[in-house]
């Protein structure tokens, strides 16, 4: 067996029902649960239309690179998002089954795993496929801890020079799971320089983009501020996008990665060995997906609903603000996170996830202590009253 597999911790819903398991919450309140990002929006009618009616696709071999059709409409989409008005839809774009086996499978396509000591750069908290990758591509992950007293900013000056030497990869998450926050472009500026030095890649996770509360001011992408910046071609530089969370469709398993050709030509190839092609239905579904917008501005307005109820009724028993974007809330709990999450679904029926289950001890901090991560995905009614359970727990403390 790969040795590699020693190396991997339980995932954080396997940690938390272990924590939770013996727990007998109140019968006669029913649990609110907001412990996984799993949107509950409804899928949008005219998505589930257009992958029924291509059913017929399910007759044919799907191909790698994935439809035309489906590109084309990504690259559009791009082209209004971002003002990407030159996105070749022919080499800069591939479809995934979804951001999450794309961003394990990238990290066996990048890592060297003949150089000596190969590093992979993740923020700390972090979405656990970061860690798995390069453990399982051979690497050390190496954690840049994202704290309260910067507002939550990657701080690059954290890792030595010895530790970027090695570093081939860097996954970066923008908006941020789970603390929401959204790189500045000064914060692109600074990891560009970083790249150009020590010539690693560059992964940013974007499956949050499309969840933010202002509908003036969208969060700044990475291929975006690439082209502010002046990079042609996007130098070490690949995004990653998915429908889950901006059309509510998480068990489609839809998304895409965009940015350097030459990256996307050998990370194609290694598609091509691994067998994920995208099913015709689901390009279909896929393709009217990202050509629509009318539903993602629904989808918004339903999240800034929730988080306004739910930030003002908190708010009255402990600090908490809005975030930049996506759907957590980040929760200083001012004491230990899992005794908290225990008590909490103990007393209130509520559960939400420890933060140090997304985080790891690194330089004797671990930054997810004392957080807990809320996932504002129930509806409107439920993130109210859980709100008000929540506030209920706290003020007895």
């Amino acid at each position: 067996m790969n040795p590699s597999f020693d190396q991997l911790q339980s995932y954080p819903f396997q940690k938390l029902a272990a924590l939770t398991g013996a727990v007998t919450p109140p019968p006669e309140l029913k649990r609110i649960s907001l412990h996984i990002g799993e949107p509950k929006h409804p899928t949008p009618e005219f998505i589930k239309r257009a992958l029924t009616e291509n059913l017929g696709g399910l007759a044919n071999y799907p191909t790698t690179l994935g439809a035309p059709s489906l590109r084309v409409a990504i690259a559009e989409w791009m082209r209004r998002r971002y003002g990407l008005t030159d996105i070749n839809a022919e080499t800069q774009i591939i479809p995934v089954n979804g951001s999450r086996e794309a961003l394990f499978a990238f990290a066996q396509t990048v890592v060297d795993r003949t150089r000596a000591a190969p590093v992979v750069v993740v923020p700390n908290p972090f979405y656990q496929i970061y860690e798995g990758a390069a453990l399982l591509a051979g690497a050390t992950p190496q954690y840049l801890h994202t704290l309260p007293g910067n507002g939550f900013a990657l701080d690059f000056a954290q890792l030595s020079d010895d530790v970027w030497q090695r570093t081939q990869l860097v996954y970066v998450c923008s908006p941020g799971n789970p603390t929401g926050r959204v790189m500045t472009l000064d914060e692109w500026q600074r990891l560009f320089a970083l790249s150009d030095r020590y010539g690693f890649v560059i992964a940013a996770d974007e499956c949050y983009s499309e969840i933010y509360f202002d509908e003036t001011q969208p969060p700044l992408g990475a291929l975006q501020a690439a082209r502010q910046c002046g990079r042609a071609g996007f130098p070490r530089l690949v995004m990653f996008s998915s429908l889950s969370k901006r059309s509510n469709v998480p068990g489609m398993r839809s998304g895409f990665v965009a940015g350097d050709a030459e990256i996307l030509k050998k990370f194609l190839l290694y598609r091509t060995y691994q067998g994920c092609a995208m099913s015709p239905p689901i390009h279909a579904a896929s393709t009217a997906a990202w050509q629509d917008e009318a539903h993602v501005i629904e989808n918004r307005r339903l999240y800034r609903e929730k988080f306004a109820a739910f930030t003002r009724i908190l708010g009255e028993v402990t600090e908490v603000g809005m975030p930049d974007a996506a759907f957590y809330v980040w929760l200083d709990t001012l004491r230990d996170d899992a005794q908290f999450t225990r008590e909490l679904l103990a007393e209130q029926n509520v559960s939400v996830l420890p933060g140090s289950y997304l985080a790891r001890e690194a330089r004797g901090v671990n930054p997810g202590a004392q957080f807990v991560r809320i996932a504002l995905v129930a509806s409107t009614e439920e993130c109210t009253e859980a709100a008000q359970r929540i506030a209920a727990f706290m003020r007895k403390r």
